[in-house]
């Protein structure tokens, strides 16, 4: 199974890395651009539209390299990311209303939780809550898919930061699958995003010659979305040596950087009384932008911090949910309001 793993990766990077040479080149020849303003952190026009080769690398090494009569619900996910993948595509090429993308969110969510059900069917004694009747449930997973999904669209700000999330994030849930079953397919399905990722990373990293647009971070937040889903529901039913207790809390740890900047982001616009939904420059890529960093370095600060996340969550599992949930949140708003404050003064300066 190892070697599938292996494989997988290699497929899913190699097909990725020789299509975004042709992306680049076409989209520049139809002046497919993002082009920089006052709310972007890039300078010049950079094409969109790398989601394309995630896409095809993704989605080739999975039909190839999985096995559907294994895990009957891949093709619901392969059909839900098709959904998000063309709604990215317009959107990079000729806009798209917030409207009619969450429209076509909530279709490709439906898909999965409905047909594929893949659901969160337990709160897990959350709130005194334990089994979610269907509906409920269905509802409450594809509020918590959109909320993943637009989280790492939001954070595809600045060069490599989403991309990278991703590969941590694919890497933690895709080594659990394995552990838990050797034989599972969601691991092969996390290692070829690994895969893809890598692959696109080597063209994002500053100086970035491609971005992955919102094709890119739409299937790929759908996908983590389905792998956080997934960590939580295996953890209801399996009690072997990998099992994980406080899944919900350790699901949100592993995906906390995108989640926490979503709220704080959101909480900053309806205090100041914008919608929620209207863009700015208020996340924290942009702060640590704003004190002179590069995009490099606010990269891999980030990514520390979301491994530093990810790895008090792991060790300290065990002391109860709300314990856990509460210190990963303070240590973060604690850090994020150090953050706050050296930009404030470097402003007043």
């Amino acid at each position: 199974m190892i070697e599938t793993l292996i494989y997988s990766f290699i497929t899913a990077f190699a097909i990725t890395y020789l299509a975004i040479p042709v992306v680049i080149k076409i989209a520049k020849r139809k002046k497919l651009f993002d082009v920089a303003n006052s709310r972007k952190s890039h300078r010049g026009s950079i094409p969109t539209l790398g989601g394309i080769a995630i896409f095809a690398g993704l989605i080739f090494s999975l039909t190839f390299w999985t096995k559907f009569s294994h895990y009957w619900q891949l093709q619901y996910i392969v059909a839900a990311l098709l959904i998000v993948s063309l709604l990215g595509i317009k959107d990079d090429i000729d806009g798209l209303s917030p409207l009619k993308k969450l429209i076509g969110e909530i279709l490709a969510a439906v898909i999965i939780t409905v047909w594929g059900d893949i659901r969160i069917t337990s709160m897990f004694g959350i709130f005194g809550i334990h089994e979610i009747p269907y509906i409920v449930s269905i509802l409450f997973s594809i509020f918590t898919i959109i909320v993943i999904v637009n989280s790492l669209n939001l954070i595809d700000g600045i060069n490599g930061l989403s991309g990278s999330i991703g590969v941590i994030s694919s890497i933690i849930f895709g080594t659990w699958f394995f552990f838990v079953d050797k034989n599972s397919q969601l691991a092969i399905v996390a290692f070829a995003l690994v895969g893809a990722l890598t692959a696109f990373l080597k063209y994002n990293i500053t100086p970035a010659k491609i971005f992955m647009g919102d094709t890119g971070s739409l299937a790929l937040g759908l996908i983590l979305s389905v792998f956080a889903i997934e960590f939580i529901e295996i953890n209801k039913l399996y009690q072997g040596n990998y099992h994980i207790n406080h899944a919900p809390v350790v699901a949100i740890a592993i995906l906390f950087f995108p989640l926490f900047d979503l709220l704080r982001s959101f909480s900053i616009r309806i205090a100041k009384g914008h919608s929620p939904f209207k863009p700015d420059r208020n996340h924290i890529h942009h702060m640590l932008i704003d004190l002179g960093l590069s995009h490099t370095l606010a990269t891999i600060i980030i990514d520390v911090f979301s491994i530093i996340i990810i790895f008090i969550a792991l060790i300290f599992r065990d002391i109860g949910t709300y314990i856990l949930g509460f210190s990963i949140l303070i240590f973060a708003i604690l850090i994020t309001s150090i953050l706050y404050y050296f930009v404030k003064k470097k402003k007043k300066n």
